[in-house]
């Protein structure tokens, strides 16, 4: 589907911004019972962008290494109303990657991107859209508007990793803002810039700047399956994120021990005292055996997180590519569909 011509009444802002078209990609990890009616929903957004402000659009699904049938489901989609392309990775590499993919392969000026599990209402982009042209902002963002049906004990966990994460930066990542969101043109182009391997993509768009507004909304009800976010993998990304973000982790654990190197040392003064002004001998062996398990404790885990950050540049300095691309394939909207299938390549 080519750029359409802008819309009589569309001031020539809004017009040259809604000329260079919206890639949505959605990144699919066996989503295969859900996967048709989102591309439905999709389809009838893009006709309604289409028709409000001459919006081209294309959705761009990644695949990354579904083994639920996935990605045979996502080859057959129609292009109705939206051009499609289809993006297999050669294997799970985790949902960053499957973003990266997607940036990458979009041929539209502005992304949205939006999760493959229905929870990311379409509707919702209409707004996102609005607030892009007519608006004149860069990033926007979207964020639950609450997490009271959430778990207390997660609540604690996200809180603590944002005020973590936020501790000192110079570019604040806004709390509970999530992977939905939309780019505009110069902020998906300044996003591709960045040349860093291991990436945290709620942190990197808020870090690339330009303005920005926070969208609330409520997540929809997941229409099918179980998410596949479990405890271990949502701390486990968080660490990611933390690593590969900011330098936070390091100075907590620099102000960790010069707590523990100022308690040491209050904690001598006590003994000087109680020797020489009050004349009493202090029991050595328990103090002695928990001082050095808890310097030992403390020494181990600043050891852990500095491995984390080595582990990183060790990560960066290989130079390895993110992904690779398993199959790719593109429907034209205006095209009929082809007897036969669409041309996939092995590799890119």
């Amino acid at each position: 589907m080519t750029p359409t011509a802008s819309l009589p009444g569309l001031p020539a802002d809004a017009a040259a911004a809604a000329a260079q078209g919206l890639s949505i990609v959605v990144p699919v990890y066996n989503e295969a019972a859900g996967l048709q009616q989102l591309h439905e929903r999709l389809g009838a957004l893009a006709a309604k962008l289409r028709q409000r402000f001459g919006l081209a659009c294309e959705v761009v699904y990644v695949d990354d290494g579904s083994t639920d049938g996935t990605l045979g489901l996502a080859r057959a989609l129609p292009a109705a109303a939206i051009d499609v392309q289809v993006v297999s990775l050669s294997r799970n590499f985790g949902k960053e990657a499957a973003l990266m993919a997607g940036l990458d392969h979009a041929r539209r000026g502005a992304l949205l991107f939006m999760d493959g599990d229905g929870q990311h209402s379409p509707d919702l982009v209409e707004r996102l859209v609005d607030h892009w042209i007519n608006g004149g902002y860069d990033v926007i963002y979207t964020a639950k508007a609450h997490r009271t049906n959430e778990s207390v004990l997660r609540r604690i966990g996200v809180h603590s990793f944002y005020a973590i994460i936020n501790w000192g930066a110079r570019q604040r990542i806004p709390e509970d803002a999530g992977d939905f969101r939309l780019l505009s043109p110069r902020a998906a182009a300044a996003l591709r810039q960045l040349p860093e391997r291991n990436r945290f993509f709620k942190g990197l768009a808020s870090w690339i700047g330009f303005r920005q507004i926070r969208v609330d909304y409520e997540p929809d009800v997941r229409a099918h399956g179980m998410t596949t976010f479990n405890t271990a993998r949502l701390l486990g990304l968080s660490i990611e994120g933390l690593t590969s973000f900011s330098v936070a982790p390091l100075r907590l654990a620099s102000l960790l021990g010069l707590l523990l190197a100022l308690a040491a040392f209050l904690f001598g003064l006590s003994i000087l005292w109680e020797t020489w002004v009050d004349g009493e001998s202090v029991p050595g062996y328990p103090s002695l055996v928990v001082g050095l398990m808890t310097l030992g404790g403390v020494q181990l885990l600043m050891i852990g997180i500095v491995g984390e950050y080595i582990g990183k540049i060790l990560s960066e300095l290989k130079a390895r590519p993110i992904y690779f691309v398993a199959e790719h394939s593109v429907k034209q909207a205006e095209d009929e569909p082809s007897a036969g299938d669409p041309h996939r390549t092995a590799a890119e």
